[in-house]
């Protein structure tokens, strides 16, 4: 008789035990030959090596599950010990799984796009209106990539413009001034990884979320790299940023052409690189449009009345000239 202790390292042990631990009283009736112990994220087993060697790599798939798809049921942990493939990993258009188990998929003809384009080429410019997912989907490529161990990092960066010269008077530390402006970053993570990965993650640098001024002077490498809110980089912003890629990297740049808070005198950074990179090889730009808006129906209203109202308004001038 042999003893082994296996520790849970990927995995939120409340996720992988199961309610009330009815998933580790299910993989003690499928072990009956094994004493198994379960204690915080370690697992101590003691019994048959033949057994045992058995045992081990029913916890190296479940735990693979696990991380993947954020949830362990019954059915799938029968599944997986008797050697077939859950009903779940048989579904093939998931991005990656919510915190709930949800699949995350693209809602859209430009967001399949997105992910289409994201596979095949290091670089991605995802273009479009408030709420046409081009963020969220840019986020869970990311994570799905992280997931895999294609990449050692999470990397997510955006231009803190909004807060101008007012930046100072804000309470708290550098982080505390900055946070609100990376917030819709922090909540497409928190939908995507279990809050206690995710502090660890941060914690370890895993996933970084810094606003773009720190980019400077990095070279980032076995990463995948975000810059949203684009529009809102000064041409020589988003050089330096884009200029940062470094081995085994792919970056997305998202932005919303429709809502520049820089000064009049400034032109847009996005505007201006979508102008010098788009025949670039390996750089590939998606457009998305009211069509793929995946929010509440009427922020396609909103943003069809706008669009009618700039129209309108253009017209209007070209008349008076």
């Amino acid at each position: 008789m042999i003893e082994k202790h296996i520790v849970l390292e990927d995995v939120d042990p409340v996720v992988f035990y199961g309610v009330n631990n009815a998933n580790i009283q299910m993989i003690k009736a499928l072990f009956p030959k094994l004493r198994i112990v379960a204690r915080g994220n370690v697992i101590k087993v003691m019994g048959d090596e033949e057994e045992m060697c058995a045992f081990e790599d029913a916890i190296t798939a479940l735990e693979k599950h696990c991380v993947a798809y954020n949830s362990l049921n019954e059915e799938a942990l029968l599944d997986i010990v008797k050697g077939n493939s859950p009903e779940i990993e048989r579904k093939g258009d998931a991005i990656v799984f919510s915190v709930t188990g949800k699949p995350i998929t693209p809602r859209s003809e430009n967001q399949q796009k997105l992910v289409k384009e994201f596979e095949k080429n290091d670089m991605v410019f995802a273009i479009g209106p408030a709420g046409s997912g081009k963020t969220y989907t840019a986020i869970a490529l990311a994570v799905r990539a992280l997931k895999n161990k294609e990449i050692r990092k999470i990397i997510l960066s955006r231009p803190a413009v909004e807060a101008g010269e007012k930046l100072g008077f804000l309470p708290g530390d550098m982080k505390d001034k900055i946070d609100p402006y990376l917030q819709p970053l922090y909540d497409a993570l928190q939908d995507m990884i279990p809050a206690a990965k995710l502090k660890e993650y941060m914690e370890l640098n895993v996933i970084q979320i810094a606003p773009l001024a720190f980019m400077r002077g990095r070279t980032l490498n076995d990463a995948v790299v975000i810059l949203d809110e684009a529009q809102n980089t000064t041409t020589q912003q988003i050089k330096m940023f884009l200029t940062r890629m470094g081995t085994n990297t792919k970056m997305i740049v998202t932005g919303d052409m429709t809502q520049i808070d820089l000064p009049a005198s400034q032109t847009s950074g996005l505007k201006q690189a979508m102008k010098i990179l788009k025949d670039v090889k390996g750089i590939s730009f998606v457009e998305m449009n009211k069509k793929d808006i995946v929010r509440h129906k009427l922020v396609t209203r909103i943003v069809e009345a706008y669009e009618k109202y700039e129209e309108n308004s253009f017209t209007k001038k070209q008349i008076e000239k």
